[in-house]
């Protein structure tokens, strides 16, 4: 059962925050990332770079490139606090889709262990248009707005993490 978004007010940590989106099913990707775009300027984040994509498999390797990037940065102001990922996978007739959302899932995971970079899955598989229109169309459930909250939130707590050695 889905909740209804907890308007809470996140202050952003200060940093940068990317954004990987996907292109395909751009009706539903657009709207979660207008919604965590919103999200993310209402916590006061000014520096947001966002990335198109052609399609959810896609989001693994440039969040791996920005991962990767960030890593070799010293000045830990200039990383990014976060990387959202955005992406909306709509099953079909056969098993290409869970395919799909199995190996983004693992990627996604496996970048941000790799990288000490929170990295927020939001590429969402889901089973029908009904589906989407629910969780990315509407203000009451849209994933967008999570992603971003978890982000900050996600930040915040890399932030109070004492460094590694």
């Amino acid at each position: 059962m889905l909740r209804q978004i907890q308007r809470k007010k996140v202050q952003s940590p200060g940093g940068t925050f990317a954004i990987v989106a996907s292109r395909y099913n751009a009706r539903y990707v657009d709207a979660m990332l207008r919604a965590a775009r919103t999200e993310l300027s209402r916590a006061g984040v000014s520096k947001v770079q966002i990335i198109r994509v052609p399609g959810a498999y896609e989001i693994p390797v440039v969040a791996a490139r920005l991962a990767r990037n960030a890593s070799r940065i010293l000045h830990p102001a200039s990383r990014f606090s976060a990387i959202i990922c955005l992406g909306v996978i709509l099953r079909g007739e056969t098993v290409h889709a869970a395919h799909i959302g199995e190996a983004v899932s693992r990627a996604l995971m496996e970048i941000q262990i790799a990288h000490d970079i929170p990295v927020i899955h939001e590429v969402l598989l889901l089973e029908n248009e009904a589906q989407a229109r629910v969780r990315c169309l509407g203000a009451k459930h849209n994933r967008g707005t999570e992603a971003a909250q978890a982000a900050l939130a996600m930040a915040q707590v890399m932030t109070g993490l004492s460094p590694t050695a």
